[in-house]
């Protein structure tokens, strides 16, 4: 029997943020998702401070790099440098082709860099596969 994951999506694009939630509400078999629109709640939320003092720790961060008032990157450069954040395993989620976008997340310890697809159903089981790999295949403590 699988542990179910809890997710915690950090995205700016309503659209976005949309697609995800559905697809993790409508076919993820149970695992559970919050979502954060920036960088600074992004971390607050991790660090439990604020309006989620009693929110659990997410298993898995979905993490996109292009964010308002904390870029992703510093999401990941944080979350890395705090003993009791950076095992928590981040997907780099975002729309960045660049190169030099990749290679920084994986410096910053980015545990996976996916560029989200133009088309729809391509979106659909991109996330489906995280949803199933990060959320049942996938064992960490």
């Amino acid at each position: 029997m699988f542990k179910k994951r809890r997710f915690l999506l950090v995205e700016d694009n309503d659209a976005h943020a949309k697609l995800v939630m559905l697809q993790f509400r409508d076919n993820t078999n149970g695992l559970t998702i919050d979502r954060v629109p920036d960088g600074e709640s992004a971390l607050a939320y991790l660090r439990r401070q604020g309006p989620y003092a009693g929110k659990d720790r997410p298993d898995v961060v979905l993490l996109d790099l292009k964010l308002p008032r904390v870029n992703g990157h510093e999401v990941l450069r944080q979350l890395k440098a705090d003993e009791d954040l950076r095992g928590i395993p981040v997907i780099v989620l975002t729309t960045s082709q660049a190169e030099k976008d990749m290679v920084e997340a994986y410096r910053e310890y980015a545990n996976s860099y996916l560029i989200k697809p133009f088309d729809f159903g391509s979106f659909q089981r991109m996330i489906e596969d995280v949803a199933n790999y990060w959320g049942e295949w996938n064992q960490h403590p």
